[in-house]
């Protein structure tokens, strides 16, 4: 691939270029934030070393939608947090935000005021900013890592961190090129049961892992939510909710909601008019802008960069990949399937079931598997399933294989805040999280390639390495996308 140029951009639209009085504004609002009582940001105490521990990280939060507004909480309410500013495009959101964050704060008799901001690179440009959680929809995700990376400021991405290849092996590039600790936002590599369960397969606790099944959804429960019904007439939901991949429906345009910046809302993606399915207020869903090839990713953004993050790691491969993609229509195997160098094969199918239906005497017949967000590995010794739902995150078989594990639980407890606190710890040490930019980058690719090879309708072989297509130039330029002028890399 071609080495990203990761130098100073100009901004967009009628931000190209700082004025004077800009200038003076913006460091007079970081001298102004420095000056505040009761406590120091870690920049002012050299950053780019190890913090001492009774320094406050100032962090920055971009993006207040539904995941932004959990990210909030948690950092407003963390004693070794400053939450210095947010940034969000829709002015409600901002506001509302903003004033959750100050409440908490008098609340807890806790100095210090959080600033709204609309344009996030206002918010880099702040002295006392150390760290930003970036938050947005997926568009934003890579082109906000660089921008921050390249501010001096570490970052906590949520996943996926692209919605191409290309644009996940620049955040690489710019994390390392400027020093800083990289998180990715995939909660589940901190919960102990499944690195409990990871360990184990690592440590060849399923002797030689020969099968790998995880989901892959198409559109079809999206279209069919409720939300989408005053629609169906555009969306034509008995065609198009049989696609793996993110699509670029016609949707009609819609007056943009007074207070959202919808320009900004777009930016490096492609232009797209308003419309209320994109972007709501309040929001009525996590990620309700995933089903669209411009701003999401699908399944990668529902739940497959967990999935990814867990079935790579467990199989020792998070820093590579699979080197074929086979696709159904090959009839080699019955649903999508990729082939990692050692032979393993990863199949995704739509629900559990299917793995008895599709794929017949690779799993005992009494093998009951529920849950999502992880994978199901298939092994010599037998099987194990390390999956969230509401009931245990780990189960497998045959009898005695789990006490073999000596865990004194195999349910879940989220691991946010010990996500968060181990980027964080990060931060204070300048030591890499668990889940940093290259791990991040390799999951999200995992999705990528899905897409590519329904996208090109055939199988694919695939140089982990070079990350590049050995055998079709058509599957190679999906690879990239521009950004949509005036945005640049």
């Amino acid at each position: 691939m071609s080495t990203p140029h990761l130098f100073p951009r100009p901004a967009a639209g009628s931000r190209a270029r700082l004025n004077r009085r800009r200038f003076l504004q913006r460091s007079a609002a970081a001298a102004s934030a420095l000056a505040l009582p009761g406590w120091v940001p870690a920049s002012a105490l050299g950053a780019d070393g190890p913090a001492p521990a009774n320094a406050r990280i100032g962090v920055g939060l971009i993006g207040v939608g539904a995941m932004g507004s959990g990210h909030l909480r948690r950092l407003a309410g963390d004693p070794d947090v400053q939450l210095v500013a947010v940034c969000e495009v829709d002015r409600e959101r901002r506001e509302r935000a903003c004033q959750t964050a100050n409440e908490m704060y008098a609340a807890a008799g806790r100095p210090g005021r959080c600033a709204a901001y609309h344009d996030y690179r206002d918010l880099l440009a702040r002295a006392d900013v150390d760290a930003v959680v970036i938050a947005t929809p997926d568009h934003w995700h890579a082109l906000q890592s660089v921008d921050a990376a390249r501010a001096g400021k570490d970052v906590y991405c949520e996943k996926p961190i692209s919605v191409t290849i290309e644009e996940g092996r620049r955040v690489v590039a710019a994390v390392r090129r400027y020093g800083r600790v990289f998180q990715t936002g995939t909660q589940y590599r901190s919960i102990p049961a499944l690195r409990a369960a990871i360990a184990f397969i690592r440590a060849g606790g399923l002797g030689r892992v020969r099968h790998v099944f995880t989901q892959l959804h198409t559109l079809a429960g999206w279209l069919g939510s409720g939300r989408c019904a005053p629609y169906r007439a555009v969306l034509n939901p008995e065609v198009t909710g049989r696609s793996y991949t993110p699509l670029d429906f016609a949707l009609p345009a819609e007056p943009v909601p007074e207070g959202l910046d919808w320009e900004l809302w777009v930016g490096p993606a492609p232009w797209r008019p308003y419309h209320r399915l994109y972007h709501e207020n309040p929001s009525p869903g996590v990620v309700p802008w995933a089903f669209s090839a411009a701003f999401g990713v699908t399944s990668n953004t529902w739940f497959l960069s967990h999935a990814a993050d867990v079935i790579q790691y467990a199989l020792g491969v998070e820093e590579s990949g699979p080197v074929e993609i086979v696709h159904p229509a090959a009839g080699e195997f019955p649903t999508l399937t990729m082939r990692y160098a050692d032979g393993v094969l990863l199949h995704f199918i739509q629900d559990w079931p299917q793995v008895q239906a599709l794929y017949p005497g690779v799993l005992p017949d009494t093998a009951r598997v529920a849950g999502m967000f992880g994978g199901l590995f298939v092994g010599e010794r037998g099987w194990l399933a390390v999956l969230y739902h509401n009931g245990p995150a780990v189960t497998g078989g045959p009898e005695g294989l789990l006490e073999e594990m000596k865990e004194k639980t195999r349910d879940v407890t989220l691991g946010a805040r010990d996500h968060h606190a181990n980027w964080l710890q990060g931060v204070r040490t300048r030591r890499p999280p668990s889940c940093p930019e290259e791990l991040g980058h390799r999951t999200a690719t995992l999705g990528h390639l899905t897409n590519i090879a329904y996208w090109t309708g055939r199988s694919l072989r695939w140089d982990p390495a070079a990350e590049v297509f050995a055998d079709c130039e058509a599957a190679n330029r999906l690879r990239a996308r521009l950004p949509r002028p005036p945005w640049r890399w």
